[in-house]
Order: C-alpha cells, then sequence, then structure tokens
C-alpha cells in the first residue's frame, strides 16, 4: 500500500477530511490518502497575501509528517510552495492542484476557464496559466457574488453561485471549466455532472496525475 500525503493549505480541519475523502475516492487501488493540516493561517486562503504566507506553512507541515508517503498534493488553487517542495523533497513528487487542473482541462487543446469564489486570486491564477504555457487556452476567471468564506459556509448557495459563474465560462467560449479551490472539492463533484462540458474537479485531476507519476518512476 502506497501512501499519498495531501497537505490543506487552509487551517480547517474539516476542510482537509472533505479534501481527503474526494482523492481517496479517485485514488487508483494500492494508494491510500493521508491528510495534513496547515497549524496556522486562515481557514480559507482568499488572497495573494496569505497565499504567500501559506508556502511557508505548507514546507512546515510537511516536514512535521512522520507518516512515509509516496507523492504529496498541495490541496490550495495557488499551489503554495509547490515550487519549493519539489527542490526539498526529490525523489518525490508533488503536484498543487491548480497546475494539474489546469492540465487536466487542456488536454486536447481544450479552451478552459476557471469558476471560483477568490477575487482577490484572480491575478495569481492568471499568472499559473501563463507559467504553464497555457495562455493560449484560457478564457479567465469567472466569480461569484458575496465574500468567499461566507459563501463557503453554506454549500447549496456555494453550488449555485458556481453552476452560474460555469454558465458565464461557457459564454466565454471554454470548452472545459475548472472549479477553482482546495476547499471547493465537493461542490466540484457535484456540479460536474449538471453539464455536458468537462468539469474538472482539482483534487481528483491532482490524485490522477500524481498516480500516474508515482507509478512510471
Amino acid at each position: 500500500m502506497l501512501n499519498i500525503l495531501l497537505i490543506n493549505p487552509n487551517s480547517s480541519q474539516a476542510t482537509t477530511d472533505m479534501m481527503v475523502r474526494i482523492a481517496q475516492a479517485d485514488a487508483p487501488a494500492g494508494f491510500t490518502v493521508v491528510g495534513a493540516t496547515a497549524g496556522s493561517g486562515p481557514s480559507m486562503i482568499v488572497n495573494e497575501t496569505e497565499l504567500n504566507a501559506a508556502a511557508d506553512e505548507v514546507e512546515r507541515t510537511w516536514r512535521g509528517v512522520s507518516v512515509p508517503h509516496a507523492g504529496v498534493i498541495v490541496s490550495a488553487f495557488g499551489d503554495p510552495g509547490v515550487a519549493r517542495m519539489r527542490d526539498a523533497s526529490r525523489p518525490t513528487p508533488v503536484i498543487g492542484i491548480c497546475e494539474a487542473s489546469m492540465l487536466d482541462a487542456s488536454e486536447g487543446g481544450r479552451r478552459f476557464g476557471v469558476a471560483t469564489v477568490t477575487p482577490d486570486l484572480v491575478d495569481a491564477i492568471d499568472a499559473k496559466a501563463r507559467e504553464l504555457g497555457l495562455g493560449a487556452l484560457y478564457t479567465g476567471v469567472r466569480l461569484t457574488p458575496d465574500e468567499p468564506r461566507k459563501l463557503a459556509a453554506d454549500p447549496r448557495a456555494l453550488e449555485e453561485a458556481l453552476a452560474d459563474a460555469v454558465r458565464a465560462c461557457l459564454r466565454d467560449g471554454a470548452q472545459a471549466v475548472i472549479i477553482g479551490g482546495g476547499p471547493l472539492g465537493q461542490a466540484a463533484v457535484n456540479l460536474a455532472p449538471r453539464f455536458d462540458v468537462p468539469i474538472i474537479a482539482p483534487i481528483s485531476a491532482a490524485v490522477r496525475r500524481l498516480s500516474e507519476r508515482i507509478a512510471n518512476r
């Protein structure tokens, strides 16, 4: 049995538990997902200041984990600390959910957009698409109304608001839409059957890509 370590850079244990459930449901046979929660910081990262600070917390959290693991998922949409983790954890593979979902969404040359709740992270999301060389396929971000943490606390309202943001992405010409956020993981799973285009759940995308990397080592 191989362990996948899922680090939640948000400091909510309930969010970690949700992420682990989703990841385990998508993990291939022979893999167990183990969660680790950031010891400090916000319960939900909503701006670039919090995102940048989370990079240090991700590394501290990883160094404090005693469970052996074959790979690491960083489960916040800005991928905080992923580059640093890759340097520190070699040869153990590390992937962030933003990177994984953008690679999945763009497969076959598909145009893709991001539906999310965090207006103060739009610049970081835009930058990630360019960093991955996917700018020509990227149709941009569409946002929900209301304060992100308040909306995320109401699952039904969150899902409906994200559904509207998905429709806006489709009007932009997206052929696949990412639900952009680790804490939005359950909403992403719930939304997928409601649309005829691929709705990319970032945690699931990260599990698939990480397990493939582990298997191909």
